[in-house]
């Protein structure tokens, strides 16, 4: 027998309730966490949806109610404007005026002021060109970011910043890694033929990587509870073979000694086992829950690896003083080359944050090199495209640390579209010249230590 469905008035209570908690600096995936499960996948599609449109849905409210409403009203009022901004709208003007009023009215505390909302929508539905025109200007609104993060990208990439900021508005392809433990890329590839689940194989930079036509659940996947399959970005995939190919443990050891430094949930842990099945992993995370997400992906994928809740940038309290042959650090970022996917970080960070970050960043490079032994790799990674966390990191870094060799990596790795219709600056040679990168935005850049 099947649920009945949500309601769409419900929907939206517990989206602007998800929207005004991302306003307060919580993260939506944690916001979602405490709904029903039965609720999340509509409430997550519809915030999602509706921070993508979130500048310009600000933007319309002040046109329309210069003073600003209580917060739970404004949140509701704005989770409407974005919605119907999006292209195409799910849902017509007239339903989500509908549907919002009807939210307004159930919930305690907003009844009274169901005709307000219902006079601003009903507004913006007889003026919504005249209104969108008018807000066009306004860079917040045109793009959907902060003016920072606008003006940041126009910085660090003048020839691309405003492919960057388009393709975050777009839905992120959902990329998988087989595990080639288990069995081949193309029998993967015939057995979602055969689940009637349309994909394509990326290209020679992920000889494990498979992007899906359209997302599908998890369950859906063949095999995924078994470990046949992972859900990994390909910008992550590269991870693994950049560190380890071609390197061998020191002294004629059995095994590589791998650290992965900032580990959680694990994908690039687990895809260091499946490539070195005998190495010997040690996953760090500064938080004990991430470490259990950690466990239970290594658990699906019948890997063993150690786990411990620690922090990188204290090896006093965790290291026990054997230098390890390759260490991974997938440092803590802005997440600015994943806002396609997290389209809450951009209104979650500040510029201020940036700094912090860096400096976070810096402290940990340094901490973790001596760890490494001669002869050793380091891939510092960061899912940002800000140059202060790509580049200038691994320039600093390399000024600071003179026994540290630059190997060839990929830098940044841009998800968007050149002006002219040519893939952004390497952006990956899995893209095609007509369609946008299936990459996230990343950096790379690998360390090794000199002998002397």
């Amino acid at each position: 027998m099947n649920e009945p469905k949500t309601p769409l008035w419900q929907q939206l209570q517990a989206t602007a309730a998800a929207l005004q908690a991302v306003r307060q600096g919580q993260s939506l995936t944690a916001w979602l966490a405490a709904l029903p499960a039965a609720q999340r996948p509509g409430v997550q599609a519809l915030a999602s949806q509706a921070l993508r449109q979130w500048g310009r849905a600000q933007a319309l409210r002040q046109l329309l109610a210069r003073r600003a409403p209580p917060p739970p009203l404004d949140a509701l009022l704005c989770c409407a404007l974005a919605l119907a901004c999006c292209e195409p709208p799910p849902y017509s003007d007239f339903t989500l005026a509908d549907q919002a009023v009807e939210a307004a009215r159930r919930q305690r505390g907003l009844r009274a002021q169901a005709g307000f909302l219902n006079a601003c929508l009903r507004r913006f539905g007889r003026e919504r060109a005249a209104l969108l025109a008018a807000v066009q200007a306004d860079p917040v609104a045109r793009w959907n970011h902060p003016l920072w993060w606008v003006q940041r990208l126009q910085r660090d990439h003048p020839a691309h910043w405003q492919a960057l900021l388009e393709q975050a508005q777009e839905m992120p392809p959902m990329a998988l890694r087989v595990n080639l433990r288990q069995g081949s890329r193309e029998a993967y590839l015939q057995q979602l033929a055969q689940t009637q689940l349309a994909a394509r194989a990326l290209g020679p930079a992920h000889p494990a990587g498979i992007v899906l036509a359209r997302p599908a659940p998890v369950q859906a996947l063949p095999g995924f509870a078994q470990g046949r399959v992972s859900v990994q970005d390909g910008a992550a995939q590269r991870a693994a073979p950049l560190l380890l190919q071609g390197l061998a443990p020191a002294g004629g050891a059995p095994a590589l000694r791998v650290l992965d430094a900032c580990a959680a949930p694990g994908g690039k842990t687990a895809h260091v086992l499946e490539l070195r099945p005998g190495a010997e992993v040690l996953a760090l995370d500064v938080d004990a829950a991430r470490c259990e997400r950690i466990r239970g992906n290594l658990a699906r994928l019948g890997l063993a690896a150690e786990v411990r809740a620690a922090d990188a940038a204290r090896p006093a309290q965790w290291w026990d003083g054997r230098p390890f042959d390759a260490i991974l650090l997938d440092a803590p970022c802005s997440a600015s080359g994943i806002s396609r996917r997290h389209p809450d970080a951009r209104w979650l960070r500040r510029e201020s944050d940036l700094a912090a970050l860096a400096a976070t960043q810096r402290q940990l490079l340094a901490a973790l090199w001596p760890l490494l032994r001669p002869g050793g790799r380091l891939l510092y990674a960061t899912c940002s495209v800000f140059r202060a966390e790509g580049q200038e990191q691994a320039d600093h870094f390399r000024a600071a640390h003179p026994d540290a060799l630059a190997l060839p990596a990929p830098g940044h790795l841009l998800p968007a579209l050149a002006p002219g219709g040519n893939p952004a600056e390497k952006c990956g040679e899995d893209t095609d010249a007509h369609e946008p990168c299936t990459e996230d935005g990343f950096f790379y850049a690998l360390f090794e230590k000199s002998a002397a």
